[in-house]
């Protein structure tokens, strides 16, 4: 059944998102607000989809750690899922992504019309720059800012070295970080076409204050508390590895287990 309902809703996007994203190029005359109200609507609609159509359903435990005001989430990254789902639990938000994806047809288009974060990788130590200055800018304007410090998609049980990209602009804008840990990969892998049904549980921790502290003690403590978070609730998927995450290097090879 599952593979038939990953078809359906595979179908689903194809129908929905380009139109939505053509519409959501043509709202470039509009203010910035309305734009991104009206395009992260495609949002909560395909979220509909995931949990009616695919079976995938989430919870939220933590919710009264959320902040009044926009702060930086440094969140867990296993699959598209979360990508999706965040600008549900978290609006208005906005995303550090890569330039390029700016250049994607449709997809790309509609996303250039939100208030975001764009980087060039490429740019070294300028990108760290630019997540700052685009960053703080953000949050002014109220947003919420998403971060994902691993880099890349990771599987469940396994783990990166937490760059200090969210950190840094959390510092430097002066608003405090929510940890965010979850179980997405457990049911929506990377790059997988198939998903299968089950219940997401999405934790949000104790708002990380940055005031007076370095950059590196904020970004050790959201990465403790997501990695220790994620042992505390998901056991099982460290079983296979003595009951420790295994830490990848930058070429997605595992480097050491996390004890």
């Amino acid at each position: 059944m599952f593979v038939l309902r990953s078809i359906l809703f595979a179908i689903v996007l194809v129908v929905v998102t380009p139109p939505y994203a053509l519409f959501g190029f043509l709202t470039f005359p509009l203010p910035a607000r309305m734009r991104h109200r009206i395009i992260t609507s495609w949002a909560p609609l395909v979220n509909w989809f995931i949990w009616h159509l695919l079976g995938i359903r989430y919870r939220v435990i933590g919710a009264e750690n959320i902040p009044a005001g926009p702060a930086v989430i440094l969140a867990k990254h296993q699959s598209a899922w979360e990508t999706i789902a965040l600008q549900v639990i978290f609006p208005p938000l906005c995303y550090v992504l890569k330039r390029e994806l700016l250049r994607v047809p449709f997809f790309g288009w509609g996303l250039a019309q939100i208030p975001g974060i764009a980087i060039d990788r490429k740019a070294g130590k300028d990108a760290l720059a630019q997540v700052v200055e685009q960053g703080r800018a953000r949050l002014g304007e109220g947003y919420w800012v998403a971060v994902f410090p691993e880099g890349t998609r990771v599987a469940p049980g396994t783990t990166r070295r937490y760059k200090i990209g969210g950190a840094f602009l959390a510092r430097r804008a002066g608003v405090p970080v929510v940890p965010v840990a979850h179980n997405a990969g457990e049911f929506w892998r990377r790059n997988a076409f198939f998903k299968r049904p089950g219940e997401i549980v999405v934790s949000i921790g104790p708002l990380i204050e940055v005031k007076g502290r370095k950059v590196e003690a904020i970004n050790r403590e959201a990465e403790e508390w997501i990695e220790g978070e994620m042992l505390r609730l998901f056991p099982h998927h460290y079983a296979a590895n003595g009951g420790v995450a295994k830490v990848l290097s930058g070429a997605g090879e595992e480097a050491a287990p996390r004890s």
